[in-house]
């Protein structure tokens, strides 16, 4: 039964037993009005307002799981559809609701993928001019120090190799920048040598021990696969490094015949509050959506941060 058969059955049934009800009783309603038929006029009147309000209320219910379904849904969460049952209004405006998201959820796939493809072309722009301008102007710099070495007086020799001990630290950290926006390893080794050399470099920088662990035989992934995968780790590294007062990060890849799983589990001091969106978060998540993956960030039992990636094996990997 539609909707709005619903609410004239309703309020039908309402007015035929007050007709009913008033042709079979005896009760009359005088001119003066007096008080008793006023107090049954008034009794009856709140028996059927309260008795349409609870019909009412049944019939409106679908709307309202609709409504308070529609304020959880989030996109970046592989969002379900509504079920969708019966031929009423209410079915029809669920299964618009579903279309509606279906097509957002595509377009916003879209446009996160040519967002992501941006970034990592600016990236790979920004390495490479990284690598070929400052890296080699800070080369010939340091080249030039030396070459300046014996003409120097030996009262401020110290001070020029302190000099060339810089430039040689800025370059070097100059590489380790263009590197880490442009992972070369990636690209020619593959995504364990590439997680590999990143968690090493990890450690040197901050101090903080990574053991990482590689399931053996992983499956193949194509490079947009390892690309994201590679950027997820990266991102929540970088956290690490930034807020959770680690001491030791857990990194592992393993995998079932249902899903991969990478999970990056640090001992820190997790979450005071609810998980943040930040930007870098919200970009992780689109980065596994656009694999067909599925992000889970949440308290380890360590009492730090646990970031789970899962790659079902049945999806098409993009």
């Amino acid at each position: 039964m539609s909707l709005f058969w619903r609410v004239f059955v309703t309020n039908a049934a309402l007015l035929v037993a007050a007709a009913v009800v008033l042709g079979l009783s005896p009760v009359t309603v005088s001119w003066p009005i007096a008080i008793t038929e006023a107090v049954v006029l008034g009794l009856g009147l709140t028996a059927m307002l309260a008795a349409n309000a609870v019909l009412l209320r049944v019939a409106f219910a679908p709307l309202r799981v609709l409504a308070a379904r529609m304020t959880e849904v989030d996109l970046i969460d592989h969002p379900q559809p509504l079920a969708a049952s019966g031929r009423s209004e209410i079915a029809t405006l669920v299964s618009a609701f579903n279309d509606m998201l279906a097509r957002l959820e595509t377009e916003r796939r879209d446009s996160a993928c040519r967002a992501l493809a941006a970034q990592e072309d600016e990236r790979r722009r920004v390495a490479s001019e990284l690598h070929d301008e400052v890296g080699q102007s800070m080369t010939a710099v340091l080249m030039l120090l030396e070459r300046l070495h014996d003409g120097v007086v030996a009262s401020r020799r110290a001070e020029l190799r302190d000099a060339q001990e810089t430039v040689r630290a800025s370059l070097d950290e100059v590489r380790r920048i263009a590197q880490e926006l442009r992972p070369e390893l990636l690209e020619h080794l593959g995504l364990v040598s590439a997680l590999t050399a990143l968690s090493r470099g990890f450690t040197q920088r901050t101090g903080i021990t990574v053991d990482y662990q590689f399931g053996p035989e992983l499956p193949p992934l194509n490079s947009d696969a390892e690309l994201a995968i590679f950027r997820i780790v990266q991102e929540s590294l970088t956290n690490v490094a930034r807020h959770a007062r680690a001491r030791a990060v857990q990194l592992s890849m393993q995998h079932t015949p249902q899903k991969i799983r990478i999970q990056v589990e640090d001992d820190g001091r997790g979450f005071a509050g609810p998980i943040p969106g930040s930007a870098g978060i919200r970009g992780m998540r689109e980065r596994a959506i656009l694999i067909g993956g599925h992000l889970t960030i949440g308290t380890a039992s360590t009492g730090g941060v646990q970031v789970s990636l899962d790659i079902p094996r049945s999806r098409p990997i993009r």
